[in-house]
């Protein structure tokens, strides 16, 4: 037995160190690349004391918390969170600590500046989400234990600033109240706690900050009501907006008494109409409005008296204030005109005079300024300069600073929403690569080159010319295709509605282009890109026409609002047409079909459940209807434990629209919602080819069943719903199903007792692989479930393929039962799993690697052998022959098999795989807060060089040999004379 186990092992062992691809330290970088980023920047802190480096603290939508170089937009360091732990506040203490409150004021943490190491982290009880404020006295000493306040729901905590334990807690007594703001008295250890019980009633706590004991207690009601929105103006002064927001209320609750007084906003701005909202800015006498995207500055003179001070109609954006000295306050103002951003600073308590005024030139497809955080720094002649940290609406970070752009980051590049591979230009000018690597001359003589030069007998114009060749043979950054596929270019869609070409070769973005059909507007009110699509391919006339894409958009989650259709030149990025539909986006079909044109067919389904032909052309209509008896589509209702099949009808009978056609539900799935609940689903890519149907083992053909229409659907029960542990191994059961989308039968069901999700799935060819958690391991899992055609197995026999008797060209029918047989089995699987995908191949007959997202944030390759059903404990010798691998219970993860080496892909949400020309590679992008792109090999080069091949050294050896010909060929001369002179 012993022997046996290790003679397993060693195979084991052999089979890792044949499957691995590792690279070697110096290649790392030839063939990928990758990018950082940290997303849209919510809050800023500057950090510019004169010892140390000069830094801006920055939090962002991804849920980054960074520390960027000021000089440069580099990062220092960042931190990525939790996809729930959304970050509420950031604030600098002691100059030395970043401290951040986020998941809805429940944890609290502390980092350390220079190098970002969390020094601690507190978890905060808050009862129930709401409103959450992070208070840090900015009369914080060094040397002593200060206190940092937090106030969550009904609660304010008073948490130590040296390891963040809990000095004291403070439930107020109203269980209702929400805080809305925290300040503290200059005079005194009193701090304020003013907030809002229910939507009238005001309520203001004086509380001692050493404490935490309540000093005084105050409240009043409001008949109107309040909305929520509040501006701190003073220490004991608060403006706050109505419920009704068409008047601003001043209350004052200085000394325990409460003074309100409302001022309707149309006795301030005659022509006041539209929506109001109170920015989020700290003036001192001074609030900040925001009327139809106008900004009006109000001063408050005192609780009885508000007036306008400055208004600002074009679009715009305001800071918070910056103290100066103890009696002056700067804010920056940042304005669009026709001639370019106006930057404006002044100081509060003169508004007439500007401190300073700049133009700026921004890239037009960054959209308007959203957000600008100010800072201050000495010049030479002690004076006062100041930068501007902009946030643009595209998501870019910019610095500005004596009116040029010293930095910019590409950050909407985190919140990649799609993205597909499409082909470069033809080369036009000169020679082509094609004819290039296709001339034995031209190809000789740069390797005779080449071969001078290593041993060093190249002239100094010949070392030019071979670092010319060198040059051009490397360059992986040309515009142009190359004849094995690896220069393409990466078209993505952010969430801020922003298309962006990257160049494979190096990442670098080669056009990018704001969407004016997903810009904000009066139209389109909180626009979303949806997915990105192949437009038009013109394979006829590639060298006169460019190619394109679609981008489809919506106008918001409901599903009434209307979408946005976008097409854009992907070469150039030239947007040729964007508009407004006049009906909503739920669903998008690509057709295989094309017009004359090249333009390729699909069908938008709105929220009634129509179909939209587009492009609206009568010959695309004519296409379409020849091909509309073949076309199912179906929808996965989650929220509603149901999936639906549907097919086409004619046209609406109601409408003139000869675009427009009806649908028919043809059958339905409801999911037992007591029992089960969807959470994953997963489909085959339409584009994937599939090099044979029989698959040849070690004593039979088995047929793959292959088919498009394959669903794959995981329901878990409802009390599995939740993250891992959520419910007891008794109480979960994963359920898999395999479903055909044309009729609607249920081909395959498996149950995994005691397991839950999250479930993550990759469909190919007849095969499916899901990751899930086993409860009563208490590890994850992989399952792979292969499904074959036993229809077809009469096509085994000889005689009947000669014969033709066999059914190899019979009609298949998706609404025929299918004979099928199914292999399943299940093995663990060390890691969580953020995303899985599978590598394609030109062919399809290169073997295939699963690529596994981990919770780490890399990326591993698993050679799909692994997951084959079929390996056993005991293989057959005519098994090993033909590749099965003996069985164990756990998959294996070798160290040299991640793709990403040693990077991380922070944020990891997906991988796409797109086939290259040559059949042996497959190109490899993955996206989350990072970028990663990569080519791999599953199967090793065989079909090409490496690129450290020895060209000189195959040069030498091949003159050695012809050499060594010639000489052998003359002594067999003069040993064939000596023997006839015998």
């Amino acid at each position: 037995m012993a022997i046996r186990a290790y003679l397993r092992f060693t195979l084991a062992i052999l089979l890792l160190s044949t499957l691995s691809t590792a690279l070697y330290e110096d290649q790392v970088g030839l063939a990928d690349w990758h990018q950082k980023y940290i997303g849209k920047v919510n809050h800023a802190v500057f950090h510019t004391q004169k010892t140390g480096r000069k830094r801006v603290i920055v939090s962002t939508e991804e849920n980054v918390i960074a520390s960027l170089d000021l000089r440069t937009g580099d990062i220092f360091w960042r931190h990525v969170l939790g996809k729930t732990d959304h970050i509420d506040q950031v604030d600098i203490a002691l100059g030395k600590y970043v401290i951040t409150l986020s998941s809805e004021g429940s944890v609290l943490r502390a980092w350390n500046l220079p190098d970002g190491q969390m020094i601690w982290e507190s978890i905060l009880d808050v009862s129930a989400p709401s409103k959450s404020l992070l208070y840090v006295p900015a009369s914080m000493s060094a040397g002593k234990d200060n206190l940092i306040l937090v106030s969550g729901g009904s609660s304010i905590y008073a948490l130590s600033s040296i390891d963040g334990q809990i000095v004291w807690r403070k439930e107020l007594p109203i269980n209702s109240i929400e805080i809305q703001q925290i300040s503290q008295s200059h005079e005194s250890d009193t701090i304020y706690a003013v907030g809002f019980v229910g939507s009238s009633e005001f309520v203001v706590y004086h509380i001692s900050y050493r404490t935490g004991e309540v000093l005084q207690q105050s409240k009043s009601s409001f008949g109107s009501g309040f909305c929520g929105e509040t501006s701190l103006v003073f220490d004991d002064t608060i403006v706050a907006l109505d419920g009704q927001r068409s008047s601003l209320v001043a209350i004052g609750f200085k000394n325990g008494i409460i003074n309100l007084h409302q001022t309707y906003i149309s006795d301030l701005i005659p022509e006041f109409s539209g929506n109001v909202k109170l920015l989020p800015s700290r003036f001192n006498g001074m609030l900040a409005i925001d009327i139809a995207s106008s900004i009006i500055l109000l001063r408050v003179k005192g609780i009885n008296e508000l007036e306008v001070a400055e208004k600002i109609n074009r679009p715009s954006a305001i800071t918070a204030s910056l103290p100066i000295s103890k009696e002056q306050q700067a804010f920056a103002i940042m304005e669009h005109s026709k001639s370019g951003i106006h930057f404006k600073v002044k100081f509060d308590n003169d508004l007439t005079n500007e401190v300073l005024r700049e133009t700026l030139h921004m890239d037009s497809q960054r959209g308007n300024v959203e957000k600008i955080f100010i800072n201050s720094y000495i010049r030479t002649d002690r004076t006062h300069g100041f930068r501007v940290l902009v946030v643009m609406e595209d998501h870019s970070l910019s610095l500005v600073q004596q009116g040029e752009i010293v930095w910019s980051r590409e950050d909407g590049l985190a919140s990649i929403v799609s993205s597909a591979m499409f082909e470069l230009p033809v080369e036009k000018e000169g020679v082509s690569v094609a004819e290039v690597e296709h001339n034995l001359f031209e190809w000789l003589k740069g390797h005779f080159l080449k071969l001078k030069g290593t041993l060093m007998l190249a002239s100094p114009d010949e070392m030019a010319a071979i670092q010319a060749i060198r040059l051009k043979s490397s360059e992986k950054n040309k515009m142009t295709r190359d004849h094995n596929g690896f220069r393409k270019l990466i078209i993505v869609v952010t969430r801020a509605g922003k298309v962006l070409a990257l160049h494979t070769g190096d990442g670098r973005v080669v056009w990018s282009v704001l969407l004016p059909a997903l810009r904000r507007s009066g139209k389109c009110g909180n626009p979303s890109a949806l997915s990105l699509y192949q437009w038009q391919v013109p394979h006829h006339h590639a060298m006169d026409e460019n190619p394109s894409v679609l981008v489809v958009g919506a106008c918001g989650q409901n599903s009434d609002l209307p979408g946005v259709l976008s097409i854009i030149d992907s070469y150039t990025g030239k947007v040729l047409n964007s508009s407004m539909l006049e009906h909503s986006v739920r669903h998008i079909i690509p057709l295989p079909l094309t017009d004359s044109t090249e333009q390729r067919l699909h069908l938008i389904i709105d929220g009634y459940l129509h179909a939209h032909l587009y492009p609206r052309t009568s010959d695309s209509v004519k296409i379409f209807l020849q091909e509309m008896p073949n076309i199912y589509w179906y929808m996965v209702e989650e929220g509603k434990n149901i999936i639906r099949g549907y097919s086409l009808e004619s046209r609406e009978l109601n409408t003139y629209d000869e675009y427009v056609f009806r649908t028919k539900q043809l059958w339905s799935i409801v999911f037992p919602s007591e029992s089960e609940k969807i959470i994953a689903t997963a489909t085959r890519k339409m584009n994937e080819v599939v090099h044979t149907q029989a698959k040849v083992t070690a004593d039979d053909v088995m047929y793959k069943y292959i088919s498009k229409n394959i669903l794959f659907v995981a329901t878990v029960s409802p009390k599995a719903a939740g993250n891992i542990g959520s419910a007891a191994p008794e109480e979960a059961c994963l359920f898999a199903y395999l479903i055909d989308t044309v009729s609607g039968r249920i081909l395959h069901r498996v149950s995994h007792q005691g397991a839950q999700g999250p479930v993550n799935a990759v469909v190919s060819e007849n095969w499916v692989v899901y990751h899930y958690f086993n409860l009563r391991a208490h590890r994850y899992e992989m399952s792979v479930v292969e499904i074959y055609d036993q229809s077809r197995a009469d096509n085994k026999d000889v005689w009947k393929l000669v014969l033709g008797k066999h059914n190899l060209t019979a009609p298949v029918s998706s609404y025929t039962r299918p004979d099928v047989m199914v292999k399943s089995q299940s093995y663990f699987f060390t890691h969580s799993v953020k995303s899985i995908s599978v590598t394609s191949t030109a062919k399809g007959i290169t073997s295939k690697q699963l690529l596994i997202g981990t919770i780490g944030d890399q990326v591993l390759a698993l050679d799909k052998r692994f997951l084959d059903p079929r390996r056993s404990v005991n293989p057959t010798q005519s098994e090993k022959e033909e590749g099965i691998i003996p069985l164990t219970d756990s998959l294996p993860i070798v160290p040299q098999s991640y793709i990403t080496h040693s990077l991380q892909v922070e944020g990891l949400r997906t991988i796409v795989t797109t086939p290259a020309k040559l059949e042996s590679t497959a190109l490899v992008f993955c996206y989350g807060v990072d970028l990663f792109y990569t080519r791999i090999a599953p199967s090793r080069t065989y079909d090409s060089l490496t690129e450290d091949f020895s060209y000189a050294l195959l040069l030498l050896t091949i003159v050695a040999l012809v050499a060594a010909i010639f000489v052998t060929w003359a002594l067999s001369e003069k040993k064939e004379l000596r023997e006839k002179w015998r």
